[in-house]
This record gives structure tokens, C-alpha cells and sequence, in this order.
């Protein structure tokens, strides 16, 4: 049965509370059949929840691709070809899963959920989710793949940017969040460390000025990601050279536009 749109609601949550994340993208795709045939759009509820899922769901897989890959560049400096040969199979595996998981979401967002738009914050919401996964096809493909890749990162998160600028206050998680993932991907994908830093800077300093304007949830929503940007930049401009150091900091799984 498939239930009604409240019903698959609450059972994302509940699935979200029992750390069932494939289960609650199944449900937040059932919410968005639902929310598509009326033409309507996803209420911050819906958006938050879907965003979690996915997250957390191609969170895993990233995680697992990392420590793989990280086998397998000491591996190549044994020489254990052996090893080599079920490491990139099993690398592979893990690609494929990525590789199904953001065009899952990708095309959701741009069959049924872009198309039904009906603020900014939606607008920019959808933009940003399309960058970030767009970036984490990036992260693991090579040649042109990765190329097409970063070019439609880089085109979603400059439009998003546009109309948050435009349109939310320098403090709005969203519009935080946004600024953190994009500067991200300029460090991480693009190598260019000064203009992340840039980035990041600036939306820090912006947001800074503009605290006394926030109600306390607001304020602790936006100054956990304006933590991140700060540790981000702290780590990137200590020690651009060090190979080992700690993780780039991303827009965390919550809410308001992880």
C-alpha cells in the first residue's frame, strides 16, 4: 500500500530515527510522487528530510570509497599487485553505488522538484542539493566524467549563490551552508585553496555582522555552520601542504540546508 503523503512523512522520520537511511529515501521519494502529481512543492519538513536521507545514504558510500582508495595507495607502494587487482574491484563496486545514489537524486530534482518551485529558498535549496551531488560524482570520476562533473557543480552552486545573495540575509543557513560546500568544492575539486578561502571568509565576516539580528534557534542554527567555515579556514590556511592533516569541514545532515 502506498500510504498518503502525511503517512510516508511520518515514516521517514521514523525510519530516520532508526538509522534506516535507504528505507527513508524510499519514503521521501513516495512524498515526492505524491507532491509531483498535485504540481505543488515540498514543504521545509519534506526538503530537510529528503536531504538527510540522501546525505546520509551516499555519506556511507563516500566514507567507505575513502578508506578503499587510501588501501589501495599503499598497496601500490608494496607492489602487492595481487591485492591491487580485488581492491580497484571492490573501489568499483563502491563507484557504481555512487554513481546510482546521485543520479537517483539528480534526477528527482530535475523531473520533479525544480520544475514545482515555489520560493527562492526552495529554488536555492534544490540548486545547492544539485551541487552537492554533482561534487561528489566529481570526487571519485577521472577524465571527462569528472569534468562534466565540476562544471555542473560550479554552475549550480553560482546560481544558487546569485539569488542568495539576492534574496536570504548573510546569516540563513542555507545561505551558509551553501557558501560552505562551495568553497569546498573549490578546495577540494578545483585545487584553488585561495578563492575557498575567499569564499569562506567572506561569508564568515558577512554573517558575523549581521548575528544580532538572530532569534536564539536561529542563532545556534547559523553559527554551527559559521564553526564549520571558520574550522575550514583555520585548516587551510595553517598548512596547505600537509597530506595527512584533518577533513575538510561540510554542511552538516540536519536541517536548514545540509
Amino acid at each position: 500500500m502506498a500510504g498518503t503523503r502525511e503517512e510516508n512523512v511520518y515514516l521517514a522520520k521514523l525510519a530516520e530515527q532508526a538509522e534506516r537511511y535507504e528505507e527513508m529515501v524510499e519514503f521521501m521519494e513516495k512524498v515526492i510522487g505524491a507532491v509531483a502529481a498535485e504540481a505543488e512543492d515540498l514543504t521545509e519538513e519534506e526538503r530537510n528530510l529528503l536531504s538527510v536521507a540522501y546525505k546520509n545514504v551516499v555519506g556511507t558510500r563516500r566514507a567507505s570509497w575513502r578508506i578503499v582508495s587510501s588501501i589501495e595507495v599503499k598497496e601500490e607502494s608494496r607492489g602487492n599487485e595481487t591485492r591491487l587487482v580485488a581492491i580497484r574491484d571492490y573501489r568499483a563496486k563502491i563507484e557504481a553505488e555512487l554513481t546510482s545514489i546521485c543520479g537517483g537524486i539528480l534526477s528527482l530534482l530535475e523531473e520533479k522538484l525544480v520544475p514545482y518551485t515555489s520560493s527562492s529558498e526552495s529554488k536555492i535549496f534544490y540548486l545547492k542539493m544539485r551541487g552537492d551531488y554533482n561534487r561528489y560524482l566529481a570526487e571519485f570520476k577521472i577524465g571527462s566524467e569528472r569534468r562534466d562533473a565540476a562544471e555542473s557543480t560550479l554552475a549550480a552552486y553560482k546560481s544558487a549563490q546569485d539569488i542568495a545573495t539576492a534574496e536570504m540575509v548573510p546569516t540563513h543557513p542555507i545561505r551558509l551552508g551553501l557558501a560552505l560546500n562551495f568553497s569546498v568544492f573549490y578546495y577540494e575539486i578545483l585545487t584553488s585553496p585561495d578563492r575557498a578561502c575567499a569564499l569562506a571568509k567572506q561569508a564568515f565576516d558577512e554573517a558575523v555582522a549581521d548575528l544580532d539580528t538572530l532569534g536564539e534557534e536561529a542563532y545556534r542554527d547559523s553559527t554551527l555552520i559559521m564553526q564549520l567555515l571558520r574550522d575550514n579556514l583555520t585548516l587551510w590556511t595553517s598548512d596547505l601542504q600537509d597530506d595527512g592533516g584533518d577533513e575538510t569541514r561540510e554542511a552538516p545532515k540536519g536541517a536548514n540546508g545540509q
